[in-house]
């Protein structure tokens, strides 16, 4: 049976939907991503017409685009906004949150714990000790998949780049080019369920010559991908293309193009569950600790999770996301 393992982790919290011992579904939510899809914000125009601009009232005044102003509102006038779609981090480039004018009270929106407790599935709310359930279902290792885009199944493998554009999914393998293609055709859809994939979607199968052997792959893209979505059928060249709403970052997103916040989390998970007595030393290249010390209640909260006094070591020659000890 499918459940939910929800872990308040400090500065991130993190659910993993487990069916048959796997994680089929992995959400992320961290501290400083901005504002939640569903969050009513007050906020001023600061520009008017086609990509109308709004700053929102939150620490920092962050941007959002804005799709419509209501009629006779003027540059520096105040509105009430709901957020529609988060801020993305994009290579090279971020884009701004969007938002709708509305009449309505404010309010943060549903937070991680919130949207998966409204699926009606189980949900089990992990402590910070005791049997790590989210390692045992794979939590590092599909991380690890992420960070190098490499995903493989049984007969080859998926190759899954990010790009502002669309994401592209590259079927690798070899051997009967239609048991490639269905075998890939599966995996790719493991991995945008998964990694909650949304926007355009572009996957690479391999060429099928036949026509009725590209539209047995488009039915079990039908069959397995959950809606909604719309999408294209193979090509000639062997490429789909999907399109799937786009609310909230996917975890690609949030793991490859924001590398130091994703080893802060990960450096302060390793120190909550390390053990030991005395001070609890983290030892991080100076970008993550820098990272860490910009949000002070992380810290505050590490010491009294573990009941040990945290010191922060800078080592500009550690790799990744450091250590505890």
């Amino acid at each position: 049976m499918a459940e939910w393992l929800y872990e308040a982790g400090i500065g991130e919290r993190r659910a993993a939907l487990v069916e048959d011992g796997r994680i089929v579904e992995a959400r992320i939510e961290r501290d400083g991503e901005g504002s939640r899809v569903g969050a009513v914000v007050a906020a001023r125009l600061v520009e008017a017409g086609k990509g109308a601009l709004v700053t929102l009232d939150l620490p920092g005044e962050p941007v959002a685009a804005i799709s419509s102003v209501p009629p006779g509102t003027s540059i520096g006038a105040t509105l009430t906004v709901e957020i529609v779609r988060m801020a993305l981090r994009e290579r090279g480039r971020d884009k701004p949150a969007r938002a709708r004018a509305v009449d309505a009270p404010l309010s943060d929106g549903s937070d991680l714990r919130a949207r998966i407790a409204a699926t009606g599935l189980p949900l089990v709310e992990l402590a910070p000790t005791g049997p790590d359930r989210l390692e045992e279902a794979g939590w590092s290792e599909l991380i690890d998949q992420v960070r190098t885009g490499y995903f493989p199944f049984a007969g080859g493998a998926l190759w899954v780049d990010t790009t502002p554009a669309m994401t592209l999914i590259d079927i690798d393998g070899e051997g009967d080019a239609l048991a490639l293609a269905r075998a890939g055709g599966a995996a790719a859809v493991d991995v945008i369920r998964c990694c909650g994939i949304g926007g355009s979607i572009g996957i690479d199968f391999p060429s099928l010559p036949g026509r009725a052997e590209r539209q047995s792959v488009d039915a079990l893209i039908d069959e397995l991908l959950p809606p909604p979505f719309e999408r294209t059928a193979i090509n000639g060249f062997g490429f789909l293309q999907i399109i799937r709403r786009r609310e909230r970052p996917s975890l690609i997103e949030q793991v490859r193009f924001d590398a130091i916040a994703t080893d802060a989390a990960l450096l302060l998970r390793r120190a909550g569950r390390a053990v030991g007595a005395g001070a609890l030393q983290l030892v991080a290249r100076p970008a993550v600790a820098d990272h860490i010390a910009a949000y002070p209640g992380w810290i505050a909260a590490l010491e009294r999770r573990t009941g040990r006094p945290v010191e922060m070591i800078r080592d500009g020659q550690v790799k990744g996301a450091g250590h505890a000890q």
